[in-house]
């Protein structure tokens, strides 16, 4: 399944993302991977959630982000959930490339047996109508 943690920018997406992984690390048995695009939340992070840099890896594009995603579940058939922020600080997204890679993602989610949490800078009204019954929004602070 793929899911959205929405709000505004200062409003808690990323630190209630980490305590989401770092909570799923500590009650289950698969691993957990934190995509963000620096390592400022290093420490943040429980040490055994691995935390992967997207900014390091040239990802310019939606196709691109995909493949990333795909070569880490290749290397790694025990992955239980994937947490995705700040990705757009890399990735442009329009309507259309957002609808492909949660389409994509979903189909991922099946085959893989694994969950995307993807936090976003968007309100609830602003995500698209099929994907509001897997969404958290965040108020401002």
């Amino acid at each position: 399944m793929v899911k959205f943690v929405l709000g505004p920018s200062g409003s808690g997406k990323t630190m209630w993302l980490i305590d989401r992984a770092n909570k799923d690390k500590r009650e289950g048995n698969g691993n957990i991977i934190f995509i963000d695009t620096d390592d400022s939340h290093i420490f943040s992070l429980d040490h055994k959630v691995r935390l992967v840099n997207a900014a390091d890896f040239d990802i310019s594009s939606v196709d691109n982000l995909y493949g990333f995603l795909m070569g880490i579940l290749s290397r790694d058939y025990d992955i239980e959930k994937v947490y995705i922020d700040g990705i757009y600080d890399i990735v442009d997204f329009d309507e259309e490339s957002f609808n492909y890679l949660v389409n994509k993602l979903e189909e991922a989610s099946v085959k893989h047996n694994v969950d995307f949490l993807m936090g976003l800078d968007i309100s609830l009204d602003k995500l698209p109508e099929e994907f509001k019954d897997n969404a958290v929004e965040l108020k401002d602070k």
